[in-house]
């Protein structure tokens, strides 16, 4: 049974899949404020807290990394918490041994990419979130080709409980694939850096699931299955042409409201 630390433990992925995690590995559970559940050995701490953090890695067999802003937000306030924080995550993890890394990146590092060219070792980010995310990518490849560590930053696409109509007909990843795709991290054992989409078996099939296959990961859900299953027949699949960042693109750059 693994040790697996995992930070933002008590955001919206991490309170999905601690519970279906928990009865597979030991878990340590890292976040600002602590939940009420109780899937593992919780931590109040920062990321930036060095002593604190450095001490829930010891012994650690893998680190899933999910804290940090995950919108659109001051480029300032993205440069400390998704840039610095996960160097320092990074660091911290190297200086424990901890060799098998998950980064939750985002397809937001991709944005502009559409359905017809959603290669994932493209970068075209659709935002500052989606800059910070990139510079995430890269200090994981820094990291793995530097120390030897087995780095996974996977461009988490729409997570959720159930797939909505739309552009999530493409894009979903459920919560059952989110825990298949930690279980591959965790079991993986090729040092380097890999980059997958962090996304479902979706039949409009936009994003190609070869690189997460190598790595392990395989995909079971299919957004269109799940929605016929809901309401009883077929849903039209979203325009493959327009870009993956879909709402993103109308945000201001920094989330400061335009004048």
């Amino acid at each position: 049974m693994a040790i697996v630390v995992v930070t933002g433990a008590a955001g919206v992925m991490g309170r999905a899949v601690t519970p279906l995690l928990a009865g597979r590995h030991r878990l340590r559970l890292v976040d600002l404020e602590l939940p009420d559940h109780a899937d593992g050995t919780w931590t109040r701490c920062s990321v930036t807290d060095a002593e604190s953090f450095a001490a829930v890695l010891e012994g650690a067999d893998a680190l899933v990394h999910l804290a940090g802003i995950s919108t659109e937000a001051p480029w300032d306030d993205l440069l400390q918490v998704n840039i610095d924080g996960t160097k320092r995550v990074l660091e911290a993890a190297h200086h424990a041994g901890v060799r098998r890394v998950l980064l939750a990146s985002s397809i937001h590092a991709g944005g502009y990419l559409t359905g017809t060219t959603a290669d994932v070792r493209a970068s075209r980010p659709d935002s500052y979130y989606g800059v910070s995310k990139v510079a995430m990518e890269a200090l994981g490849s820094l990291f793995a080709d530097r120390y030897g560590m087995c780095v996974v930053s996977a461009r988490i696409c729409t997570f959720g409980r159930e797939p909505s109509a739309g552009r999530t007909v493409a894009t979903w990843l459920s919560v059952a694939d989110t825990v298949r795709l930690i279980e591959a991290v965790v079991a993986l054992d090729t040092p380097g850096h890999h980059l997958v989409w962090g996304v479902s078996a979706n039949s409009p099939g936009w994003f190609p699931l070869e690189a997460g296959k190598c790595i392990g990961y395989q995909p079971e859900d299919d957004a269109v299955q799940r929605l016929a299953e809901i309401h009883g027949g077929m849903l039209e699949p979203p325009d493959p042409r327009s870009p993956l960042g879909g709402p993103f693109l109308d945000l201001p750059l920094g989330g400061v409201p335009s004048r």
